[in-house]
């Protein structure tokens, strides 16, 4: 592969993560996590990116820290997941519309087996970074003010690095 190329791919994924990750956001999907990797693969090419790659990451930090909080958000976080694998189940699976669907058939459980794969792939995603968090923050509060005091010292260097605007 020549360069321009592996370029060019490595900047269309780059977009793609992003814009993935922006969609997560408010849709299922580890949002944070696709923004992070976008910003990453776009580092590579752009310094703007690379100068949200610290932040865009730490925040995941702390979203995965505040989520093993306590045991409710556990437990919501782990039946949060699990809620979207059984959505994926269900689109693979693809029933026949039901009696109540007002719409006309074609429009139950748009996207097909494929939008189940992908909501499958959440699921364990999901599951893995609960995982990952709890084994990483949970009851430790060493980790958490770690973790803080690197927010800190990033917010601080962002600032000062930051292009002022004068009025």
């Amino acid at each position: 592969m020549t360069g321009a190329a592996k370029r060019l791919l490595l900047e269309i994924l780059g977009w793609l993560m992003l814009l993935g990750g922006i969609a997560a956001l408010v849709l299922p999907g580890p949002g944070l996590l696709l923004l992070f990797g976008g910003l990453a693969v776009l580092s590579q090419q752009y310094a703007w990116a690379e100068r949200w790659v610290d932040p865009v990451q730490l925040r995941a930090l702390r979203s995965a820290a505040q989520g093993v909080e306590t045991w409710p958000r556990i437990v919501a976080s782990g039946l949060g997941a699990l809620a979207i694998g059984c959505f994926g189940v269900l689109w693979i699976i693809s029933p026949p519309a039901p009696e109540w669907w007002p719409l006309k058939a074609s429009y139950w459980l748009l996207g097909g087996p494929w939008t189940g794969v992908t909501l499958l792939v959440s699921c364990l995603i999901a599951l893995a970074l609960l995982v990952y968090s709890y084994r990483r923050f949970h009851g430790k509060p060493e980790a958490v003010a770690a973790l803080e005091g690197e927010i800190d010292e990033a917010d601080e260097e962002w600032s000062e690095h930051r292009p002022h605007r004068h009025d």
